[in-house]
């Protein structure tokens, strides 16, 4: 797997580079806008990981640059901006998937893994531009965003990881113990009662929109439509 890495801290930079070389991917790394939309041009990688914050051109111009130049390649954004409206510009702007830092190594190549297939299953990418309709609520998949009433859903990063993860299963119960490494990866530190605070201020948000969120003891957390 080639991987273009535009990361503009030294530190950082060299981590990356040797930890994902370690896992067996080709790894090109740049510090600047302007470098990283020479060097896609020129390697035409399989995926790049792309921190917003850079020089000169910032990650999202450089972005909208090169899907404006028909620059297909899928895209990881990683960065410390983790509100939900940087989320949605990114995605918005053509990203594929978000990552907030810091994070968990083995989730950042299996992110990319699973870019790289997508990238190359014509099923999976016809499918993945669909959108998802629960209640007042539209799910995005291509972009992630959400939606409620036709206007961007208020969410903490959290909130926003926890509906993400459960309407990528609609109608189905998803497992406490993911919906944990989902919302808060790699934060060893995070107590594991702590997705159950995420899961009741999410609950409130959705009052009124149609759908409501269960608790199902021994099986986790299901999303429903109050109609269902």
């Amino acid at each position: 797997m080639q991987l273009l890495l535009v990361e503009d801290d030294p530190t950082m930079q060299a981590t990356l580079q040797r930890a994902l070389a370690r896992r067996g991917m080709e790894v090109t790394a740049v510090g600047d806008g302007r470098s990283a939309l020479a060097r896609w041009s020129d390697l035409a990688p399989d995926a790049v990981v792309l921190d917003l914050t850079l020089p000169g051109l910032d990650g999202l111009q450089v972005l909208e640059q090169a899907r404006a130049r028909g620059l297909r390649t899928p895209v990881l954004i990683l960065t410390a901006r983790g509100t939900v409206g940087d989320r949605v510009l990114g995605l918005n702007a053509g990203a594929d998937d978000y990552l907030p830092k810091p994070f968990d190594l083995d989730e950042l190549e299996a992110r990319l893994r699973a870019l790289q297939r997508r990238s190359h299953d014509p099923v999976q990418a016809k499918s993945g531009s669909s959108a998802i309709q629960m209640g007042a609520i539209r799910y995005e998949k291509e972009s992630g965003a959400i939606y409620l009433n036709g206007a961007i859903m208020e969410l903490t990063p959290r909130e926003l990881a926890l509906m993400h993860a459960l309407l990528a299963q609609p109608g189905h119960a998803v497992a406490k113990e993911r919906l944990y490494g989902l919302v808060f990866p790699g934060q060893l530190d995070v107590q594991y009662e702590a997705i159950e605070v995420v899961v009741y201020r999410l609950r409130k948000k959705l009052a009124g929109t149609g759908l409501t969120l269960m608790t199902l003891r021994g099986l986790g957390y299901l999303l429903k439509t109050d109609t269902a």
